[in-house]
């Protein structure tokens, strides 16, 4: 019989997510993660790369209308403007470095060319990198835990406003009515990514004032290299195992009542302010 392409959902699903039933094997994820960072890094380098340099442009072009970056520095509140244009700038892009790994999770091909591929939901990823910076940024304010429970809590919002077609604050809800069942593993996940990135950094700060400091500056970008990659990695395999990720795969008719409706899952977001 002829194979047609049909949509499934692979992993967890929305309804299954927010009554949090799924689970979360660290070790399991960790270890999955790496394996597709062995095979990916480069895409993924290459892409933060790029979107990197165009930021650091947008940052340098914005500061000389301010007056430069020196004044820009003294004056919290331009430092505050700039990083409101720049998130603005940036996100759109850097929401394709997310879903490449979102893409590994299922074993999907990715290129560096990925952090233009969702520029149609660039308005809506952007607003969702403001108001998630604007919470993370209050619950430091109040105290480093609330902090820290809100970045965890809203780790995974961007894919849910790409993959899943969710405005800005229906995936801030839904992110954080899943996510708070499974607390203690996530913490657990991003506190190895963090130790790690401590201790790459820790050489840089033995040796800054030492002959040794390039070396140090050398094995940072190195160890780095396969963090980054290993961190949206991560991300996505978390996506995949809390929400399921939505796939095309080949089938023939007879499997066609297996299949998932991308559509009846989607909460009815309007993309008229999509860019």
């Amino acid at each position: 019989m002829p194979e047609e392409n049909i949509t499934v959902s692979i992993g967890g699903s929305v309804e299954r997510a927010v009554k949090g039933e799924y689970s979360i094997n660290v070790k399991a994820i960790l270890t999955e993660a790496w394996q597709h960072t062995l095979q990916s890094r480069m895409y993924i380098n290459i892409a933060l790369l790029l979107v990197t340099v165009f930021g650091m442009i947008v940052s340098f072009i914005t500061s000389s209308f301010f007056g430069g970056i020196e004044r820009v520095i003294e004056d919290p509140q331009l430092l505050q403007l700039i990083n409101v244009i720049v998130t603005i700038a940036v996100w759109p892009f850097m929401a394709g470095i997310e879903m490449m790994g979102v893409y590994h999770a299922v074993n999907k091909p990715t290129k560096s060319k990925m952090v233009l591929s969702f520029l149609h939901r660039g308005s809506w990823v952007a607003l969702c990198a403001l108001l998630t910076s604007l919470l993370i940024s209050i619950g430091f304010q109040l105290l480093i835990i609330p902090g820290v429970l809100l970045a965890v809590l809203l780790s995974l919002t961007i894919p849910l406003v790409v993959e899943k077609n969710l405005t800005p604050v229906q995936a801030i809800a839904l992110s954080v009515k899943a996510l708070r069942f499974k607390i203690m593993p996530l913490l657990a996940i991003y506190s190895v990514l963090f130790l790690a990135l401590i201790s790459l950094a820790f050489p840089i700060a033995l040796l800054i004032e030492s002959s040794l400091a390039p070396l140090a500056v050398m094995v940072f970008l190195f160890g780095l290299s396969y963090l980054a990659p290993w961190y949206y990695n991560i991300k996505g395999v978390l996506y995949r195992e809390i929400f399921g990720i939505y796939s095309e795969v080949k089938s023939t008719d007879t499997a066609l009542s297996h299949s998932t409706n991308k559509d009846s899952d989607h909460n009815g977001s309007d993309d008229t302010f999509s860019a």
